[in-house]
């Protein structure tokens, strides 16, 4: 049973929904994990796995979390509690609003580090990695950085879904489709460039393993942005007409394609200049700006290339902050404006810490006394752990939650009318039927799974 409401905000039209939601999708998830990712389990196998697992897992789970949030009208707490009442399964709602804002408060960390890379001159070849380390522990760059990405993030979502969230998505996501075939264009003509691209698109199967599968379904639900609620709150303001299966699925289409684009940026760079693909999260922020500083129009290339990182770490910055502030709009008394800047607030304050870890404060900068260095490397730090915690673990594990609570509280049938509703040829004659059964049964086993062989693999 739905409860909606009458006064909730709702996109004005899809284009603005699938913009808004590509947003999103598109990140650091895509433009900062995703190429590390590829580089760290051999390329082409990596990349043809985490497609595997897009289509086959990724997106139709994605239905279950739009069809959720529209049925209810509600952010991810609401949702649950429109369904189920108050009871236990509310903590589920509850694990997805919080491991959003966790996510966002280290997230911009990272998007203030691309915000800076825009305005300083980084890209001297040889002088990158001394230059990279230098500068993220500089608070006095770094601080500002985070606090002023908190600050423009809950500007736009204080505007509202329509003046602030869609009307910035329209403007900024043609602009980062422009900059990304600019330098992908640029990366795939320069001399040597054949290599990155067989690494990148030539699958090697000696190189796939149980492990290298995990990362890849890993990958695969944070550049979607699942389990963190979301594509919860951006459905619950989609028209009752719209169908759920065309507009989740162009939000896919488009994550997928920035996420292949942004390998072809960098790998045939990386490789045209000699240098090492496996370079893991230092890949952009140390290696590509060598890679830039000894390119012709190197230093142009790089300042368009992080430009494009800020611009796709701010839209999906605004989602996550909105499911934050949808939960106080809903479930309290807060306006828009106060629940934004509050939940920016509370941002800052725990991601200060995960700011600091990188060199300003030697006591947030290596954990390794807490955590080992087995599971996330020699000396990891603040912004390590959280990443783990939240953007692994806590991820991973609500979207299991969710989808147990779409298969069997709510109900796969229940779930599959909401599909249909807008469009009773959506989810077919077979394909609703494969739909259901594997809401119910082989999601939440192979999200389990993810889950659990990211753990033993780092206590074995």
């Amino acid at each position: 049973m739905a409860f909606p409401s009458p006064e909730r905000e709702q996109w004005s039209s899809r284009l603005g929904f699938v913009l808004a939601a590509a947003g999103s999708a598109i990140g650091l998830g895509n433009i900062w994990r995703f190429p590390f990712k590829a580089g760290d389990n051999g390329g082409g196998a990596f990349v043809l796995i985490y497609l595997a697992c897009l289509l086959l897992l990724c997106v139709p789970y994605l239905f279950a979390e739009l069809a959720l949030g529209r049925n209810s009208k509600r952010n991810p707490v609401g949702a649950i509690r429109a369904i189920r009442g108050h009871s236990l399964w509310s903590l589920v709602g509850g694990l997805c609003v919080v491991t959003g804002l966790a996510i966002f408060s280290y997230y911009a960390v990272v998007a203030g580090w691309a915000v800076g890379y825009v305005f300083r001159d980084l890209t001297a070849a040889g002088a990158s990695g001394a230059a990279f380390a230098q500068f993220i522990a500089d608070p006095l760059w770094v601080v500002p950085l985070f606090g002023g990405f908190l600050v423009a993030t809950a500007g736009v979502v204080a505007q509202g879904v329509r003046r602030g969230i869609e009307r910035w998505a329209k403007i900024l996501m043609p602009v980062l489709f422009v900059l990304l075939c600019l330098i992908a264009f640029r990366a795939v003509t320069l001399p040597g460039a054949g290599a990155g691209l067989e690494f990148y698109l030539t699958p090697d199967f000696s190189q796939v393993s149980g492990l290298m599968v995990v990362e890849a379904l890993g990958q695969a639900f944070f550049s979607l942005s699942l389990g963190m609620g979301t594509m919860i709150t951006y459905g619950s303001y989609l028209p009752d007409d719209e169908n759920l299966v065309v507009a989740g699925s162009y939000v896919a289409v488009f994550d997928t394609l920035i996420a292949l684009m942004a390998g072809l940026m960098i790998f045939p760079a990386v490789f045209a200049m000699g240098q090492n693909p496996a370079e893991g999260p230092s890949l952009v922020f140390v290696v590509l700006p060598d890679v830039f500083g000894a390119m012709p129009l190197g230093s142009f290339v790089g300042t368009l290339f992080f430009l494009f990182l800020a611009i796709a770490a701010f839209t999906s910055g605004i989602s996550l902050l909105e499911v934050f502030v949808s939960y106080l709009v809903d479930e309290t008394a807060w306006s828009r404006r106060t629940a934004a800047w509050g939940a920016g607030g509370v941002a800052f304050v725990i991601g200060l810490p995960s700011a600091l870890s990188q060199g300003a404060v030697p006591a947030l900068s290596d954990l390794s006394w807490l955590v080992g260095d087995r599971l996330l490397g020699p000396a990891p730090g603040v912004l390590d752990v959280v990443d783990f915690l939240w953007g692994s673990v806590a991820l991973v594990l609500s979207a299991a939650l969710l989808s147990v609570f779409v298969g069997w509280v709510w109900d796969a049938d229940d779930a599959l009318d909401e599909l249909r509703t807008g469009d009773g040829h959506a989810m077919g004659r077979w394909v609703g039927p494969v739909w259901r059964a594997a809401i119910k049964y082989a999601f939440p086993a192979m999200i389990l799974t993810v889950l659990v062989v990211d753990l033993l693999y780092g206590v074995l």
